[in-house]
């Protein structure tokens, strides 16, 4: 079965979201619609970029990705269908690919399917539907767009090295209010080098062990780890990190290797 994925700020208490989805099943009645998010802060491409990039690969090959973050119309703006790593994404070139791909795409387009004038104020229910459906059915990107050699390009925030210090940032705050940094397992350990270490923000709060788990530690005590993401996160063991330890997004947090 088909499956397109969506990734909004439409959010759940307006039309937006059941006019996508309905405009969805017009087109393609036996697609599997998954919404990955439609939370998304509005016009928030990072945090888009950070929960698709980190989720998308869980699908399967072929899968259809549309993203409605920032898509309303813009003469200056194209709608891009890009395919990376055998899945297939829809959205705005608004720098959103640059912020969730490693590498370059494999193929890039920019849809040239007719706006129809009924929805010119909502694209997402219009260009972004019939070319997710196209591509749902088996169909190319050469068939709905024309090739292009380039995308907008933003940059994600990245960590520092000064002397035996990381400098990172917080980056997301996930719904359970663990705090996840810019700093990925990889760097991390090339720069540690099997060194201890000591992790302190805010509040002179320090932690100076990995664990494997949440669990890892009492209920109500705080920890890091490298989640899902594999990415740093600070939490507390069944308690709200982002709020108890007072860390939120743009935040410092820095790591001290120790000789």
């Amino acid at each position: 079965m088909a499956i397109i994925t969506l990734t909004t700020d439409l959010g759940d208490k307006d039309i937006y979201q059941a006019a996508l989805k309905g405009s969805i099943l017009k087109l393609l009645p036996s697609v599997n619609i998954v919404d990955i998010t439609n939370s998304v802060a509005a016009y928030n491409i990072q945090q888009a970029a950070f929960i698709l990039k980190n989720s998308f690969y869980y699908f399967p090959d072929a899968t259809v990705h549309l993203i409605g973050i920032d898509t309303v119309f813009n003469t200056e703006t194209r709608y891009l269908g890009v395919k990376y790593k055998n899945h297939y994404f829809v959205g705005a070139d608004n720098g959103i690919f640059s912020l969730m791909f490693d590498s370059d795409p494999d193929e890039i387009f920019e849809i040239n399917i007719m706006q129809d004038l009924k929805f010119l104020h909502f694209p997402l229910a219009d260009i972004f539907v019939k070319a997710a459906c196209h591509l749902a059915q088996g169909g190319t990107l050469a068939e709905i767009g024309l090739p292009v050699s380039d995308i907008e390009k933003k940059m994600n925030l990245q960590p520092v090295i000064e002397k035996n210090l990381i400098k990172g940032v917080v980056i997301y705050i996930d719904s359970f209010q663990n705090v996840i940094t810019n700093i990925t397992k990889e760097f991390f350990n090339t720069v540690q080098q099997g060194r201890r270490f000591m992790l302190s923000f805010k509040r002179n709060e320090t932690i100076n062990h990995l664990s494997w788990h949440y669990n890892e530690v009492p209920e109500g005590e705080k920890l890091c780890l490298f989640g899902i993401s594999d990415h740093l996160e600070i939490a507390i063991n069944k308690g709200n990190a982002s709020g108890l330890l007072g860390l939120g997004l743009g935040d410092s947090v820095i790591i001290d290797f120790l000789e």
